[in-house]
């Protein structure tokens, strides 16, 4: 059963488990488990998605019961009305905050293979980070260092592009741990061989939306699963 987070009549949100896709796609024809259809058989009814998140992210996924709701949530989203806060643990120290200003072009991959247009110009893209904690470890991930340096980041993106806060990070030179296509694969292995942690560390922990119905401004949050919460522990972020 999926958690969730939020239910009225007309909206739901739940807290998606990471590795499962939000609905059938072409990238997976094996696939039989999705959001939609586990969240419509949970509660009995049909579901309408708002967004998507990555199959290997986790956290707030918001949807609407009705099509009506789902057009003025969709607008919210297009019109970026909608705040999202994003965990992400990642290589290196960054302390403080910053904001990274890089505008992205259009990314093939199978979700969207039939809209890529490889020559139109890049898109503008705008991420926030803040470092909520440091680490660093005594296992060797690099050849000249014998201790690694993680951060923990809250990511705000004021932009939707494709893979954006993972392209940003890798732009910024401090990759996503666990990501398979963006990031560094000689820090994903030392971490997994350090904590037993190798899913892509990047949580969506809050989402905040204005209530097309009522007007009230509906904050939500995930807690993450336990492979955030044994690297946690192995990290000394208790």
């Amino acid at each position: 059963m999926l958690e969730i987070l939020y239910r009225d009549e007309t909206c739901i949100a739940v807290n998606k488990p990471a590795g499962m896709l939000v609905h059938r796609s072409p990238i997976s024809p094996q696939e039989t488990r999705f959001v939609l259809q586990t969240l419509r058989n949970q509660i009995g009814q049909h579901v309408y998605p708002i967004h998507r998140l990555d199959r290997p992210t986790s956290g707030a996924l918001l949807l609407a019961l009705n099509p009506h709701t789902a057009r003025l949530l969709t607008e919210q989203f297009e019109h970026q009305h909608i705040r999202k806060t994003y965990w992400a643990v990642v290589r290196g120290h960054l302390q403080g905050s910053g904001t990274i200003n890089y505008p992205l072009k259009e990314e093939y991959d199978a979700y969207g293979a039939t809209h890529i247009h490889p020559e139109k110009a890049a898109q503008s893209a705008i991420t926030d980070w803040q470092s909520l904690a440091v680490a660093e470890l005594p296992f060797q991930s690099a050849p000249r260092y014998p201790t690694s340096r993680y951060s923990w980041l809250a990511l705000t993106p004021h932009t939707g592009r494709r893979h954006q806060l993972r392209r940003h990070m890798k732009h910024i030179f401090h990759p996503i741990i666990g990501d398979t296509t963006h990031g560094d694969g000689r820090q994903n292995r030392a971490v997994a061989a350090f904590c037993g942690t190798n899913r892509l560390m990047l949580h969506a922990r809050s989402l905040s939306f204005t209530h097309p119905h009522t007007q009230q401004t509906i904050t939500l949050e995930a807690n993450p699963d336990n492979n955030w919460r044994n690297l946690f522990t192995a990290f000394g972020w208790d």
